[in-house]
């Protein structure tokens, strides 16, 4: 599956129901200030160069008061990769005529000036791009002076990974987690008088915790590290060879499962299955990793 020139079909209801709704509330809600457009089509259409989508929907029905920016090089991939533009200065027009207001890239900065030129696009289409973006500038208080005299001007290096910083991460974190399943209420487990079994390939690596956009964490305590402290009789093991799974050593993972009182399985994916351009192109679990569980 190629994300660049993917069509994705979606009905209007589904669209409405489903994949919107989620977006709807960083408007509504969270007062987004900015959205981003993706690389692949919807029902046809480029999602950048969709004015149902980014003037119709987002800033009419939503009332957005932000910037649409691209996603890096859609504009580009537009006429170079799915022919939907028959030219650059298209491209350029499609996305300004739609309400895209800003290109990571360099088509707009190349393109635009001849797109005009050539009566593909007016040049107030240029000026509405421009209006959104300084207005949020100057909602940051970009233009009131020294900038360095703004509240989040002059960030200091004692307030990166500030006690006061790390709480409200984890309470970020704790708010984020979703329980799908209690049964029996076996959740919170005891403490005292109980041993538990660990098993699985995510269960002791750090670096799965982290995005494939991610800087160095403050600290990092994987999900075995918390365990082992909330429960002195903990086991480990790993049950497979990798998060791919193409091995595993079953009769070792029961064998520590029967001897525990709670088995705890964490398995799932890494960025060795799934990240940036590397798309899954089905939900199941890597390799043999149902099969352990099971």
């Amino acid at each position: 599956m190629n994300r660049f020139v993917f069509d994705a079909r979606v009905t209007v209801q589904d669209l409405a129901d489903t994949y919107q709704p989620p977006f709807e509330k960083c408007v509504r809600e969270g007062g987004g200030s900015c959205m981003m457009c993706a690389y692949n089509r919807v029902n046809g259409v480029p999602s950048c160069a969709d004015p149902n989508l980014l003037s119709k929907t987002v800033r009419g029905e939503w009332d957005f008061k932000g910037y649409i920016a691209s996603d890096c090089d859609a504009v580009a991939i537009i006429y170079d990769a799915q022919g939907y533009a028959k030219s650059p200065q298209d491209a350029v027009a499609d996305v300004l005529r739609a309400g895209m207001d800003v290109n990571c890239g360099s088509y707009l900065q190349k393109y635009t000036k001849s797109a005009i030129l050539q009566k593909k696009l007016p040049e107030s289409q240029v000026d509405r791009a421009l209006h959104n973006l300084f207005a949020i500038r100057m909602r940051l208080g970009l233009f009131n002076g020294n900038p360095l005299h703004n509240p989040f001007g002059n960030i200091r290096t004692d307030q990166i990974c500030s006690p006061e910083h790390q709480i409200l991460a984890l309470e970020a974190a704790r708010n984020g987690i979703v329980l799908l399943k209690n049964h029996a209420k076996l959740l919170p487990l005891p403490k005292s008088a109980m041993s538990l079994a660990v098993i699985g390939p995510n269960a002791k690596s750090p670096q799965t915790l982290v995005g494939n956009y991610a800087g160095p964490p403050c600290e990092s305590t994987t999900p075995l590290q918390a365990l082992q402290s909330y429960v002195k009789d903990t086991v480990y093991h790993p049950g497979c060879d990798t998060v791919s799974c193409s091995s595993i050593a079953i009769d070792e993972a029961v064998d520590i499962a029967k001897r525990a009182h709670f088995v705890v399985l964490i398995m799932g994916l890494d960025q060795t299955q799934e990240r940036e351009a590397h798309d899954r192109v089905d939900l199941l679990l890597p390799g043999r990793q149902q099969e352990l569980i099971t």
